[in-house]
């Protein structure tokens, strides 16, 4: 350790940025199961949705996409600063075709500056989703949301088997749902996402501490 012991002990409050998109407010559920499970560890955390991006035609052919529209209680919405703020990062999306939304696809290939100049290397990154069916893509869209950390330098960070919970969900690779008929996260999934975001907390403040303190 080159720095002082001083500087890394000071970071005892991880910064956690969740960023999401949600159709419906299903993922949204997630994503504030992601945030308290971070609170619980101490972190500061902002929960920020991306912009709708749909037609409206699109939007009003579901009455539950039209509903989530109309009453998103969500007054910020995610900007580069965010990430740029944050030492730790949750993406979430519903799983469309296998991949992330568009929405969340158009926000995350707006960072090439922040990519540019550095300033998402070693920030811990891990990615949550939803989708319809079983076996609708949810490995393969928080995989998909991996390959953005992987280029941005990031610390990609797994849910892992870490909790007697995500035995129940049995997804490691993150926080996940199957919503049948339309149904809202159940206790299953947002407690898995509770030790998500958790995780993420604790090793975002493992990370930022060794940045503070400088240690090679």
């Amino acid at each position: 350790m080159t720095g002082t012991t001083g500087a890394a002990d000071a970071v005892t409050t991880p910064k956690v940025a969740v960023v999401f998109y949600s159709a419906t407010g299903n993922v949204a559920a997630l994503a504030e199961a992601v945030a308290e499970g971070a609170r619980k560890e101490g972190a500061e955390v902002r929960v920020r949705p991306v912009p709708e991006l749909a037609p409206p035609q699109a939007i009003a052919s579901n009455p539950r996409w039209q509903t989530w529209v109309d009453t998103n209680p969500y007054e910020q919405p995610a900007t580069l600063d965010d990430l740029d703020w944050a030492d730790g990062i949750a993406l979430g999306s519903p799983t469309r075709f296998g991949g992330p939304a568009g929405q969340l696809k158009e926000f995350l290939d707006t960072t090439g500056g922040l990519w540019a100049k550095g300033k998402l290397i070693d920030k811990v990154g891990t990615a949550f989703t939803s989708s319809s069916t079983k076996h609708g893509g949810l490995e393969s869209t928080i995989l998909a949301m991996n390959n953005v950390f992987y280029h941005w330098g990031s610390i990609v960070l797994p849910l892992g088997y870490s909790d007697p919970a995500v035995m129940e969900s049995g997804n490691p690779y993150g926080g996940s749902f199957v919503s049948r008929k339309s149904a809202a996260p159940d206790e299953e999934a947002l407690a898995a996402c509770r030790v998500q975001g958790a995780r993420l907390a604790r090793i975002s403040r493992y990370v930022a501490a060794g940045r503070a303190g400088d240690l090679e």
